[in-house]
C-alpha cells in the first residue's frame, strides 16, 4: 500500500503547480483523500479533502478560490491544482487516504500517508 506525491517544485509567486497523488496496492476509489502541508517549524495543516466520488470537497480558508482538489479513480490518482501561489504556500505537501469514504475533515482518521513533495514559492 503506497501513496506517492509528485509535481512539486520551485515556482514564482502568482504561478501554478499541479500535484499528483498516485495510489498503489489499493483502490483509491474506496477512500476519501486529503492533502496536507507542513512548513518549516510549523505544524502540519489540512489543505483540502475530496470524498470518494469527487462530488464533495473541503478546503482550508487560506486556499479557497486558489486551489482545486480533484480525482480520477480510473487512474487511481488524486490531484491538487494550485494557482495564484504565494510565498506562504511554501511547504512539503502530503496526501493521505482514509477508509471513511465521506470523511474530509482535518481530523479524519487517515490510514495511509505519502512521503511528501516539496513546494517552494519565491516572492
Amino acid at each position: 500500500v503506497q501513496l506517492v506525491e509528485s509535481g512539486g517544485g520551485l515556482v514564482q509567486a502568482g504561478g501554478s503547480l499541479r500535484l499528483s497523488c498516485a495510489a498503489s496496492g489499493f483502490t483509491v476509489e474506496h477512500y476519501a483523500i486529503g492533502w496536507f502541508r507542513q512548513a518549516p517549524a510549523k505544524e502540519r495543516e489540512f489543505v483540502a479533502g475530496i470524498v470518494w466520488s469527487g462530488t464533495m470537497t473541503n478546503y482550508t480558508d487560506s486556499v479557497k478560490g486558489r486551489f482545486t482538489i480533484s480525482r480520477d479513480n480510473a487512474k487511481n490518482t488524486v490531484y491538487l491544482q494550485m494557482n495564484s501561489l504565494k510565498a506562504e504556500d511554501t511547504a512539503v505537501y502530503y496526501c493521505a487516504a482514509t477508509e471513511l469514504p465521506y470523511s474530509i475533515r482535518p481530523d479524519s482518521p487517515y490510514n495511509y500517508w505519502g512521503q511528501g513533495t516539496q513546494v517552494t514559492v519565491s516572492s
